[in-house]
C-alpha cells in the first residue's frame, strides 16, 4: 500500500509539474495577448495618427475648379486722327502793268437775256498777251448781264452777245492800257480804276483779277460790280450815287471803290425782292 501510494504519489507530482507548465503559459500567452491587445490599441492610435487617415469605402468628394472670369476687355483705343493734308498753296495772281496795246476779240455770240427795252449788241475784247481768254470771258460777261438781280431781268434793256457789229465793246486791258484809254476821253484812272468811253467800257486787268480791297466779296462776284457799273451808264444813267444810309446796300452806281461811306458792298443794281437800290446823285 505504501508502495501503491508513493507511485501514486509520484504520478500526480508528475502530473502536477505538466499542468503548471501549460498553465504558466497559458497565462504568459493570454497575458501577452492582453498586453498586445493593450499596446495596439496605443501603438495602433499612434500609428494611424503617423501613416494618415484610414481609406474608407465612400467616395470621394470632387474637387470644384473654379473657373477664374474672363478678364474684361479693354475698350478698342479709338483711330488715330488723320492729320488734314495741308492745303496746297494759293498761286499768287500776278497782273502784268501793260500789255501790247492790241486787242483779241471773242468769237462768241448768244442770244438776247432780257424781255423788254432797247437791244443793244456788245464785242468783248481782251487785250493781247495776257493770260485770260477772250471766249471764256465774254461767256462770263453773258452771265453776269443774265443774272436775275441784274439790269435785263427788270426791263432795263436786253442785251446780246456778238462777234461784229456791235453797240458797245467791253475790253479787258492791263492798268497802262486801261489809263491810255481812259485819259482819251479826260478821265484819270491812275492804273486803278475802270471807265466808259465813247466806244464802250474799259475795264482795269487788275480790278478784273483781283477785285477791290472796299470789297467784301471774292474777285468773281465784284465782277458783276463792274459790269453792272459801267453797262449802267451805257443805258443811259450817267450820275453816280452815294451811300443811302449807314449798314444799307452800296448802289451798283456808286463808285464803291472809293468807299463807301457806311454802306455794305453790294454788285447788283436789285435786292433780292426786285427793289432798285439807289442813293443820292453825287456827281
Amino acid at each position: 500500500m505504501r508502495a501503491g501510494r508513493r507511485g501514486l504519489q509520484k504520478k500526480r507530482r508528475s502530473g502536477t509539474r505538466f499542468v503548471l507548465p501549460v498553465l504558466a503559459l497559458v497565462t504568459v500567452s493570454l497575458g501577452a495577448g492582453a498586453t498586445l491587445a493593450h499596446l495596439e490599441g496605443k501603438a495602433g492610435e499612434g500609428t494611424a495618427a503617423a501613416l494618415g487617415p484610414r481609406p474608407t469605402t465612400a467616395e470621394p468628394t470632387p474637387t470644384r475648379t473654379r473657373t477664374p472670369s474672363p478678364k474684361p476687355k479693354p475698350p478698342p483705343k479709338p483711330a488715330p486722327k488723320k492729320k488734314p493734308s495741308p492745303e496746297p498753296p494759293r498761286k499768287k495772281t500776278t497782273v502784268p502793268q501793260s500789255g501790247a496795246g492790241t486787242f483779241t476779240t471773242a468769237r462768241a455770240s448768244g442770244e438776247p437775256v432780257g424781255h423788254s427795252g432797247v437791244l443793244r449788241r456788245y464785242q468783248v475784247q481782251v487785250e493781247d498777251g495776257v493770260d485770260l481768254s477772250a471766249r471764256e470771258t465774254a461767256a462770263e460777261i453773258q452771265r453776269i448781264l443774265a443774272h436775275p438781280r441784274s439790269w435785263a431781268a427788270h426791263g432795263r434793256g436786253r442785251f446780246q452777245l456778238v462777234s461784229e457789229n456791235a453797240d458797245f465793246v467791253i475790253r479787258i486791258a492791263t492798268p497802262d492800257t486801261a489809263d491810255a484809254l481812259c485819259a482819251r476821253q479826260g478821265l484819270r484812272t491812275h492804273g486803278e480804276l475802270n471807265c466808259e468811253t465813247a466806244d464802250g467800257v474799259v475795264v482795269n486787268l487788275k480790278r478784273w483779277m483781283l477785285g477791290s480791297p472796299t470789297f467784301a466779296g471774292a474777285p468773281a462776284e465784284y465782277r458783276h460790280l463792274i459790269i453792272n457799273h459801267e453797262v449802267g451808264h451805257e443805258i443811259g444813267i450817267r450820275s453816280h450815287m452815294d451811300c443811302p444810309g449807314p449798314g444799307r446796300l452800296a448802289p451798283a452806281m456808286m463808285q464803291q471803290i472809293k468807299g463807301l461811306n457806311g454802306c455794305r458792298s453790294n454788285a447788283f443794281p436789285y435786292d433780292e425782292e426786285g427793289s432798285y437800290i439807289t442813293g443820292p446823285i453825287v456827281s
